[in-house]
């Protein structure tokens, strides 16, 4: 365990640096950038140490190994994200642990998340998955609502009990115009988010950049940066 916390030390303080170095040659405070580790297919003993090391943030992709996850850590003061693709037959259970949604794609899910926390007494911040390889209204390969998709799934985030909207998400597609082009998809999801601002200025979280391209997103405007690999090492292989 102490070679483990030196390892996650280790990687996190790298991780800080290209934080701090991206957003000083962005003319950015470091603190308008925040960090989130994702944790899936690590253990909980990973969490508690990346704890005791200051992580406050910590994301998932899985309810099946979230919940869990987040059960054994309940005694931490940590934030939990939701970042895969969400079913609604996992909304109850994601709404008893998460306090952000990322990958909120679909009116049908915001009805879902919308009843679950009213049900579980608690207020859920979602974020619009945008899909920028679906530049119309349609759904992404990987998920996420196509930018002309955002102001209504929006407005009904807006509307219903037990929800706040946070702001916009996404991950830099493969396809489309955008595939291999980092830094334009980013400044093309900080362009929505500007829009989406004048209807609902408290939305302001930009949630992008993963291990590989978190400096084209802190270059962007991204303000929460999703880090899995550079922290906790290259994932193992899911059977």
């Amino acid at each position: 365990m102490t070679e483990r916390r030196a390892e996650l030390a280790g990687n996190l303080a790298r991780v800080e640096e290209r934080i701090a170095a991206a957003c000083a040659a962005a003319g950015r405070r470091r603190e308008d950038v925040t960090l989130i580790v994702v944790t899936k297919t690590y253990p909980a003993s990973d969490v508690r140490l990346l704890h005791e090391l200051g992580v406050r943030q910590v994301a998932e992709n899985r309810d099946q190994d979230a919940a869990p996850k987040a059960a054994a850590c309940a005694d931490l003061d940590l934030t939990w994200h939701f970042v895969g693709q969400l079913q609604t037959n996992k909304v109850r259970s994601v709404a008893g642990y998460a306090q952000f949604v990322q990958s909120v794609d679909r009116l049908k899910l915001v009805g879902a998340l919308s009843t679950a926390a009213v049900r579980a007494g608690r207020e859920l911040g979602l974020l619009l998955q945008v899909a920028l390889d679906a530049e119309a209204a349609g759904r992404g390969e990987r998920g996420g609502v196509g930018p002309d998709g955002v102001a209504e799934l929006a407005d009904a985030v807006a509307a219903a009990p037990g929800l706040r909207l946070g702001g916009l998400m996404t991950v830099a597609p493969l396809a489309g115009p955008y595939a291999g082009r980092q830094r334009a998809a980013f400044d093309r999801l900080v362009e929505i988010s500007a829009r989406l601002r004048l209807d609902h200025p408290a939305a302001t979280m930009v949630s992008a950049g993963m291990s590989a391209d978190l400096e084209d997103a802190v270059a962007a405007g991204a303000t929460h940066v999703r880090i899995g690999t550079a922290v906790l090492g290259v994932r193992p292989r899911l059977g």
